[in-house]
């Protein structure tokens, strides 16, 4: 098993290594207090692995309770927050319970800002079962629900408890669920680690997995430990998020996240390439390796839909947007553009030239 501490405003271990959904039990029985344990997950993501968590919990004494809704971004609302917060309130948790998160990003999201705010905090831990929440969503400490006007626009900063990700969950992952995590993989790469995307134009991540895992999950510690708050280098780690939230609200969340995210790397990495902020050939260098993994490197939106949906994104400051933008592979820069530039910046991004 390999472990990553994280020193945010709570210290707290990311474990990887197989075996560890069985081993959870023990774990956190060794690491909480807890006498009650809720597991919040989806649908689809308990039918595989709800009731092995369970009996790990309950094997260590856990009174453990269930909460499960239905699986897809579309669940992450203030509705289903609202009766999940109604749920802990009927099983009578205390603060000295836990929440226990078992899904991709939409349970962890979803879980997290319940655990943040039921009774004013209680604790919780999340056990990553998709490539995307391993790499990213899992670790820093963001939660959030979405509202009808954008992603993620209600929310709080909770650390976790622990991360325990335990990669035998990866084989019942759907194919384009481990595309879209592939995503954020590759995300990381081109923020902050040159060497690292080499390896993966070499190396598919399904042979070097905890190694891929361990290196994204210590990119953002270290920009977690710098800017726990998001309020300077930790927004590197939002690399392709500002119109990729922008295309998944446009299509009503049908498309994955990770998909949205490819899209919107590859438009910004072509829009500053033609700007002359970006090393040559780093736009063709990033769409090969993410067509590898089938992901979508063209955003299916007009300019002026894309501009209207990120300027009502949460990501704007005022009259200005924060882009993150690539200066080479493994370089980025965070770029503050005004919201009259904006959409030329969307247009230069498009595959063939100018929208």
């Amino acid at each position: 098993m390999r472990s990553i501490r994280i020193h945010a405003s709570r210290v707290y271990d990311v474990m990887i290594g197989e075996g560890l959904l069985q081993e959870s039990g023990r774990i956190l029985r060794d690491l909480l207090p807890a006498s009650q344990a809720a597991i919040v997950s989806d649908d689809r993501v308990f039918s595989f692995y709800g009731e092995q968590l369970k009996r790990s919990l309950e094997d260590t004494g856990f009174l453990t309770h269930c909460f499960i809704f239905p699986h897809g971004e579309a669940s992450k609302n203030l509705t289903v927050y609202g009766q999940l917060l109604n749920f802990l309130s009927e099983k009578k948790l205390t603060r000295s319970d836990c929440i226990i998160a078992l899904g991709g990003g939409v349970t962890g999201d979803l879980a997290g800002f319940a655990a943040a705010t039921f009774l004013r905090g209680i604790d919780y831990v999340q056990v990553p079962t998709s490539l995307l929440a391993a790499v990213d969503s899992s670790v820093g400490g963001k939660t959030a629900v979405d509202l009808p006007g954008g992603k993620n626009q209600a929310g709080a900063f909770c650390q976790p408890a622990a991360v325990l990700f335990d990669p035998a969950v990866l084989r019942t992952l759907p194919i384009e669920e481990y595309r879209a995590g592939a995503a954020e993989v590759i995300k990381y790469a081109v923020l902050g680690n040159s060497d690292f995307f080499g390896s993966l134009e070499q190396t598919p991540i399904a042979g070097q997995l905890e190694d891929a895992v361990s290196v994204c999950v210590s990119m953002k510690r270290d920009l977690v430990e710098k800017d726990e708050y998001d309020r300077g280098d930790r927004m590197l780690l939002n690399f392709g998020h500002t119109l990729g939230h922008a295309a998944e609200l446009i299509s009503g969340y049908t498309l994955l996240h990770g998909e949205a995210v490819a899209m919107g790397m590859a438009h910004v990495t072509r829009a500053a390439e033609r700007r002359g902020i970006c090393e040559k050939g780093s736009a063709a260098r990033l769409v090969r390796l993410l067509k590898q993994y089938e992901l979508p490197t063209e955003i299916p939106y007009p300019a002026e839909l894309l501009s209207a949906a990120v300027l009502s994104d949460k990501k704007r400051s005022g009259s200005t947007v924060r882009l993150i933008v690539p200066e080479r592979i493994g370089q980025t820069v965070i770029l503050p553009v005004s919201a009259n530039e904006f959409p030329g910046w969307i247009s230069g991004g498009y595959e063939g030239g100018l929208s």
